[in-house]
Formats: structure tokens, C-alpha cells, sequence
């Protein structure tokens, strides 16, 4: 078996690996960087603001431009090592764009092979293609979790489970390719809620199973190796937001609220507790339409008809204009929790739409940080402007979507890997896994491995 550790070893995001066995080769995920998006958006800044003053579509971007900005995984080392035209299929574990969003500009690549991903995630890539005026040439395949597929390749048929799974959004699942050679678990990205408010826990059980069969590699979240603590569950969240709202004061003071887009189960939560101020709930931004709509389409909105949803500019700046002068009639969702260019908190703070803030408004920041250095700087710039502004924020309303040390340990105690490779973060986010690892028995170089971008593994 070899593995190429393609995105995703060396920064958050980006995430790609392909895996070998014989003549038959499997890719996983295929994300964007979220820095590298940034900072093409702000070079193309003028002319993206420019069209979006007009109403027109965004600019879309090419491969080429994507790969400039180091914004999609260099998937062209496959090209080198002439694994190209032996890819059978790709596998998508969830519906962040940081494992989803490069498809449209990479699976065309890979024309010859099936995509494969559950029923949400499958929907947010349609929605990411048509948004674009995007085409892709591959057959999709809809996968539900907890189901079994078999693959044909040149060297055999191969197995493969999408085995449930918990994290910051629906239908998450971990892919996990049986072959000749043995079976490689994707474990990316990883949390276990014991006690989720949509849908069921992790699926214990089979992982147990598989680990009682025997996993030759595992390729794991190790985002927050480092930490003790295990993030709370949605519940705690759940708890969290309920007191945030029962701190909203002021009849005609307004009421925002920002989380992650695809954070369904945490806007079902949101929905839940803004129903209790009486206020009619708005959701402002084409990421939050998208996300609403594609779980719409798969019966995952249950708060669909309790809210309204403006999605092109000229709405969201209609009713920006209205809540302007009925600050008290409204709960308002929006986009901007990572202070992303031209985003509608990003847009209001800089007086480009029709509201403006009071001393005594509310925002509730339902997120966190995503650690890396543009997104900590641009939040730190926003939220000292909000405070200028007179807005009472409440931050980090919010539980993370990522394991501590405590369940990295119990996947390993559960599937008992022979080899273990830490991803979905820098050399210094993944090396207290390495750590952690060689607690239980794992020796550095010959069992557990730190890679890198574009690198391959032989076991």
C-alpha cells in the first residue's frame, strides 16, 4: 500500500490523499485552503466589489488561478508518479469546503473515476458547481452513511464503508477502503458527540469491528492533539446559546447572530431559541442559502419555514435598508463569523450596505476561530470595531468540531492501526499526536509518521 499525503499535512485545510494498492488507485477529499481564497480575493478586490455593485456574478476562478494562490491541493504530483489514470474513485467525507471545495476545479482531472459522498455533502457540491456556472465530467454517486459499496478495479474488486460519524456538520462519514493489502481508515474530520441534537453518535460498533479485523493505516484529524479537554457536544452547545439569548436586552435594539453556514444542526439549535424572542428570524448571505437549501433538499432543515432567507445582494441590502428603522422586529443570521472579505458583518462595519450598528446592539458570535493567522488578525480587527461601534458581542458561543487528545486516543484504542499518520494541520498542530501515540506503544518512523505535502508513504 502506499499513500500520498497530497494536502492537508502541512496547514488546516486543503485536505487531499490518494492511496495505492497495486494498479488501482482511491483519492480522499479534494478541499480548498481558505487563506489562499482570501488573498486572491483581495488582489481581485476592486473587481470583485465592482461586480457585485452591479449586481453581477462573482468572478470565477480557474484551476490555474487557484493553484497561483496555492488555494486547491498540488494534486499534480500524481501526474509524476503515474497514478493519474489509475484513480477508480473519489471519496468525500463531509461537506466542508476545505474537503469538498476544490472538486469543480480538481475532479476533472480524474474523469474516469466516480465520486462518491453522502446525501448532503452531495447536495452542497451541486450547489458549489451551479453557483460557479461550473461542469464536471465524473459521475456522482450519493452514498448513505453506514453503507458498504463495492469498487471495481484492474487488481480486483474493493470494498468500501462510509462509517457515521459526528462533527460540525450532517451526514458526516469516515471513508474506509478494504484491499489486498489491508484496510485504510479516513479519519478526517474527527469528534465524538455522545449526545448529538440531530441524528445518532458515532458509530462505535463498527469501528470496534474494524478494528477487531485489523486496520493496516490510519490517516486522523490531529487538529487539537495538543488539548486535554474534549470539546462538549452539540448539547452544551445547545445550553450555551440559550443563555446567550437570555441575555439579549433592548425592545428596539437589533439582534445578530453568526455561525458556520454549514453548522445545520447549530442553526437548528439558533432557530430554536430566537423563536423566543418573538422577533422574526432573517437569514442573510448566499453561503447560508446554500447550505439551508441543500439540506432542505434531503429533509435536514426542520427550521425551513420558520425563517425567511435573502440570498442576492440586492435583498440582503433591501432588508438591511428596512431593519435600519424596525431594529426590534428582527433576529438576524448572517455570515462574516471569520471577518471574510465582503461578508455581511464585513460589509457593515465598513458602512457598505443599508444598516448600521447602535451603541447597545447585539451580536452573538456562535463559532470559533479557525487557528490560523489571517483569520485570528481580520477577527481581532473586526470585533475592536464593533466595540467602538457600542455592540455587546458574546464570542465563542460554541463548541469546536474537533477531537482532543482524549479522542484521538480512543480511536486508536478502538482500531488499533498498525500505522498511524496525523493531517488537517501544521508539523506543530500534528506532532503532539506523535506524542500521544507513543504512550501507546507507536515508535516514531516505523509505526507512526509526520508527512508533508506532495510526500509518500510505502507500508
Amino acid at each position: 500500500m502506499e499513500i500520498c499525503t497530497i494536502g492537508g499535512y502541512e496547514q488546516v485545510g486543503k485536505n487531499m490523499t490518494a492511496v495505492k494498492v497495486e494498479e488501482d488507485v482511491f483519492l480522499f477529499d479534494m478541499g480548498l485552503h481558505i487563506p489562499g481564497i482570501v488573498e486572491l480575493q483581495e488582489d481581485n478586490l476592486l473587481q470583485y466589489t465592482s461586480r457585485l455593485k452591479k449586481g453581477k456574478p462573482v468572478q470565477r476562478y480557474t484551476e490555474q488561478k487557484l493553484r497561483e494562490y496555492e488555494a486547491i491541493p498540488d494534486d499534480r504530483v500524481l501526474d509524476k508518479l503515474g497514478w493519474r489514470n489509475k484513480v477508480r474513485a473519489i471519496f468525500i467525507g463531509h461537506a466542508h469546503l476545505d474537503h469538498v471545495g476544490g472538486v469543480p476545479y480538481v475532479a476533472s482531472r480524474y474523469p474516469q473515476a466516480t465520486i462518491y459522498a453522502t446525501p448532503f455533502t452531495m447536495k452542497v457540491l451541486e450547489a458549489i458547481i451551479e453557483d460557479d456556472k461550473l461542469t464536471i465530467r465524473n459521475r456522482l454517486k450519493v452514498v448513505q452513511p453506514d453503507s458498504t459499496h463495492i469498487i471495481k478495479g484492474k487488481s480486483g474488486n474493493y470494498k468500501v464503508d462510509f462509517v457515521h460519524t459526528t462533527h460540525s456538520t450532517i451526514h458526516c462519514v469516515f471513508p474506509v477502503l478494504h484491499t489486498k493489502e489491508g484496510s485504510f481508515f479516513y479519519a478526517l474530520d474527527l469528534k465524538f458527540d455522545n449526545y448529538p441534537t440531530m441524528g445518532r453518535p458515532p458509530n462505535y460498533k463498527k469501528l470496534k469491528e474494524l478494528g477487531r479485523q485489523g486496520v493496516k493505516a490510519l490517516v486522523v484529524d490531529a487538529l487539537y492533539s495538543s488539548t486535554e479537554k474534549k470539546p462538549g457536544g452539540e448539547r452544551i452547545a445547545q445550553h450555551m446559546l440559550e443563555d446567550a439569548f437570555s441575555k439579549l436586552r433592548g425592545k428596539n435594539s437589533a439582534y445578530f447572530i453568526t455561525t458556520f453556514s454549514s453548522h445545520i444542526e447549530r442553526l437548528t439549535n439558533i432557530v430554536k431559541y430566537a423563536e423566543k424572542t418573538r422577533r422574526q428570524i432573517v437569514f442573510l448571505g448566499r453561503s447560508l442559502s446554500k447550505y439551508v437549501e441543500a439540506a432542505a433538499k434531503v429533509n435536514s432543515a426542520p427550521f425551513k419555514n420558520k425563517v425567511k432567507v435573502f440570498k442576492y445582494r440586492r435583498q440582503v441590502d433591501a432588508f438591511l435598508n428596512k431593519l435600519n428603522k424596525e431594529r426590534g422586529r428582527y433576529v438576524v443570521v448572517c455570515t462574516g463569523h471569520q471577518a471574510e472579505e465582503n461578508s455581511i458583518l464585513d460589509r457593515i462595519v465598513k458602512g457598505d450596505s443599508g444598516f448600521n450598528f447602535k451603541p447597545g446592539d447585539h451580536l452573538i458570535f456562535s463559532s470559533s476561530i479557525i487557528p490560523v493567522p489571517v483569520n485570528i488578525l481580520a477577527r481581532e480587527k473586526l470585533d475592536n470595531k464593533l466595540r467602538k461601534m457600542g455592540v455587546k458581542l458574546q464570542t465563542d458561543v460554541h463548541v469546536h468540531g474537533h477531537g482532543s487528545r482524549e479522542d484521538l486516543r480512543d480511536i486508536l484504542e478502538m482500531l488499533q492501526p498498525k500505522h498511524i499518520i496525523p493531517a488537517h494541520g501544521t508539523l506543530q498542530q500534528e506532532t503532539p499526536f506523535i506524542e500521544l501515540a507513543s504512550t501507546m506503544g507507536y515508535k516514531f518512523g516505523e509505526t507512526s509518521h509526520l508527512s508533508s505535502n506532495g510526500k509518500v508513504l510505502k507500508f
